[in-house]
């Protein structure tokens, strides 16, 4: 392998600059460069020996050359913007270990671009993290892990419990079809340049026994409706489904609403909802 040539890479800062990587609001870009931090970014992944990891807009490669120090198999980058396209195409140079893909990840099918066993390991852009996951989590077995960075408000959601006000959709979606844990905050100086707010590393492990795709549908459109009006008793918020009859099917009080929900009492209603034909 050309890994060894990994050791003598000019610096991060070097690399924006080689390359013109000012940060682009408009992607939703913010770099890390602090060497130690990526190094443990990437080792909260867990152990990447005989995995094919899938990184979502390395930007300078910083992370991306951490993943590899780490002993991925293989990292694909994927990456939206040309300039970081060229930046880590020159650290693939430098390394068999690695293939650089121009792409809108939004748009990727990446279980049909990698093989497994495959995990993602990525500091998202901030404009399309949440999309981004729901993507994934529709094919959730595809991967061994994901561990994601996203701004400190959105990975908040996803780790919520039920009874606060951050408790929402993406939040019994990741749940329902993933382990969720909060790896690590991130302060915001930490990035260059820096975002307003911090950042959230976390890592969701894929439930072993993962719903048809239907279900998944279901669900969405449930807790859509649920949540679409916090402020809605259930017997309101999911008229459209049924409303009281449809809680009273799943053995929940119409007069709830859907943030005191737990995740296995939105269950119930998924399986009223498909009992019913929905």
């Amino acid at each position: 392998m050309a890994q060894d040539s990994l050791d003598s890479l000019p610096s991060l800062a070097a690399v924006i600059r080689e390359f013109d990587l000012r940060a682009d609001k408009s992607l939703g870009q913010h770099f890390l460069l602090d060497a130690g931090l990526l190094g443990r970014i990437a080792a909260a992944a867990g152990d990447l020996e005989g995995v094919n990891v899938i990184e979502i807009g390395p930007g300078p490669g910083g992370l991306t050359r951490a993943l590899l120090a780490r002993g991925a198999r293989h990292v694909t980058a994927i990456e939206f913007d040309p300039r970081a396209v060229a930046a880590v195409q020159a650290l693939a140079a430098a390394t068999d270990r690695l293939t650089v893909i121009e792409a809108d990840a939004l748009r990727a099918d990446l279980p049909a671009l990698v093989p497994g066993p495959r995990a993602i390991v990525a500091n998202l852009p901030y404009n399309i993290g949440t999309s981004l996951l729901v993507n994934w989590l529709h094919q959730a077995g595809e991967y061994q892990a994901m561990t994601l960075m996203f701004q400190w408000e959105v990975a908040a959601r996803i780790c919520a419990r039920p009874g606060t006000g951050a408790y929402g959709r993406v939040s019994v979606l990741a749940q329902w079809l993933c382990e969720v844990t909060m790896l690590m905050r991130i302060p915001a100086g930490a990035f260059a340049p820096p975002p307003k707010v911090d950042s959230g590393l976390i890592r969701l492990t894929p439930r072993p026994a993962q719903p048809p795709a239907v279900e998944i549908k279901a669900m969405e459109r449930l807790t859509a409706a649920a949540f679409g009006q916090r402020r809605k008793m259930l017997r309101g918020a999911l008229k459209p489904l049924g409303g009281a009859a449809l809680c009273e099917a799943a053995g929940l009080d119409p007069s709830r609403r859907a943030e005191t929900l737990e995740v296995e009492e939105f269950l119930a209603l998924l399986r009223a909802l498909r009992g019913q034909g929905g």
